[in-house]
């Protein structure tokens, strides 16, 4: 009986490493990409109409900003006519009104994060501790119904109900005092609008954080009940910290819009007699560009704004990732 042996070749004849097509350093490409493009073409085809919709009406007007430094008449280039270099930014820089209009976006901006960011989280934290189904279901259903009405059913309950001789006032006479001008005062704007903001976005913006709240561990709550934590300390230490990413998610979005406050419905409920409190950015290009035909003048002032939306956005983002660790980017 006989056996064949194989020697192992020598070190010195090794056969050498197969040649790839992609150079020294590069990854090698995915060998199923193509093949699932293929496969799912489906599936991808339905990112095309959303694709064409932010590439139409979201980055290509980003290409009419040119008129900020240039002279625009209405039926000529639609590019300018004249470049006039910072013309129209040194004019609204110049402008007193301007800073006027700056300071009340700046003052919505503020009341508007600061009262109706935080009321949707404690919104879901009551709703999350409430045990009979059917009155959760009623408040939920309550909360966010305003959320589908129009802005301009909205303005319109707003003015109705703040009217002279509206409910408001009414309530107000059953009691002695006299008849307030909410809608004319200038000093009542802010509250009108955040009041409005709150009991329009209060109960919808719940749903995230009843979403996120489903994901908090049910044994974190065990351990704090072991170690004699009550309810408000498990609210405190184990559920806010459980939805901390979409709170901080949430928050650097609402400051990204910070400057963008609600020009529909300010311009729905504003009036000559409130602009000292109620003229923002937004409303002040309208006026500018659509109603003065100032195109170049009003969107010199509108990417002034962008400008602000986009250092207040990343500036919010590389904090949060510092501070605790979440950000968007």
């Amino acid at each position: 009986m006989s056996t064949s042996t194989t020697s192992a070749p020598s070190p010195g004849t090794q056969d050498p490493p197969p040649k790839t097509r992609h150079g020294p350093g590069r990854p090698a490409p995915r060998p199923g990409r193509w093949r699932a493009l293929r496969r799912d073409w489906q599936l991808y085809s339905l990112a095309v109409l959303p694709l064409l919709f932010f590439l139409v009406f979201r980055y290509l007007p980003v290409i009419g900003n040119v008129i900020a430094f240039r002279r625009f008449e209405p039926g000529g280039s639609i590019l300018g006519e004249q470049w006039v270099g910072l013309r129209y930014v040194r004019m609204f820089l110049s402008d007193p009104t301007f800073w006027q209009v700056f300071r009340n976006t700046l003052w919505l901006g503020t009341l508007t994060l600061v009262f109706c960011f935080p009321i949707p989280i404690a919104l879901a934290l009551l709703l999350n501790e409430v045990r009979r189904r059917s009155l959760k279901r009623f408040v939920q259903s309550v909360s966010y119904l305003p959320h589908f009405l129009s802005i301009v059913i909205v303005a319109g309950i707003t003015v109705q109900m703040l009217a002279t001789d509206g409910p408001v006032n009414h309530a107000l006479g059953w009691f002695g005092l006299d008849a307030i001008r909410f809608i004319q005062e200038p000093g009542w704007f802010r509250t009108i609008y955040v009041g409005s903001e709150i009991w329009q976005t209060a109960g919808w913006g719940t749903i995230l954080y009843l979403a996120a709240l489903t994901t908090v561990d049910e044994d974190l709550y065990e351990a704090a009940r072991i170690d004699g934590a009550n309810r408000w300390k498990q609210i405190w230490h184990v559920t806010l910290p459980g939805i901390r990413p979409t709170m901080i998610t949430l928050l650097i979005l609402n400051i990204g819009t910070f400057m963008a406050v609600g020009f529909e419905k300010i311009l729905l409920l504003y009036n000559p007699l409130t602009y000292p409190t109620a003229d923002v950015v937004s409303t002040y290009l309208y006026r500018a560009g659509v109603e003065s035909n100032s195109f170049s003048y009003a969107a010199a002032i509108g990417l002034f704004e962008a400008v602000v939306g986009l250092v207040l956005i990343t500036s919010a983002n590389q904090l949060s990732r510092r501070t605790v660790g979440t950000s968007l980017w």
